[in-house]
């Protein structure tokens, strides 16, 4: 069974920094595309950093440069436990929106092909 987990979502100033963290259950390099998506009110999630089966990472136009995606795997076998992490840097308005986690047994993690959710943590800009 797949469980995700997000942390780290807060309120932060203009041009700050913030860590975003996914615990996971249940997901396999290999088998799993996984990342981050998130989502304006009244609008659909969007991909914004995330990383093929094969590890390959992709992040949207709006947050390249800008914003890190990582992952740390731990132990072997069948299960191991992945942590995701996103870390977001030079933060401005725009990117204040509902973070999620996501994976999908695909490819690629478009929001369409994303088959797993956590319950998201909120990000605000503002000053």
């Amino acid at each position: 069974q797949v469980r995700l987990m997000e942390s780290g979502g807060a309120p932060v100033k203009p041009g700050g920094s913030l860590r975003l963290s996914c615990a996971t259950h249940g997901l396999v390099d290999n088998r799993h595309c996984m990342g981050w998506l998130r989502q304006y009110p009244g609008q659909e999630r969007e991909a914004v950093a995330t990383f093929d089966s094969d590890g390959r990472r992709r992040y949207s136009e709006s947050v390249k440069g800008r914003f890190i995606a990582s992952k740390e795997t731990d132990g072997t076998g069948e299960t191991p436990k992945i942590t995701l992490y996103l870390d977001l840097n030079s933060l401005t308005p725009d990117d204040t929106a509902m973070y999620y986690c996501g994976a999908a047994r695909a490819r690629t993690c478009s929001a369409t092909a994303v088959t797993y959710w956590g319950q998201g943590t909120q990000v605000t800009v503002s000053s």
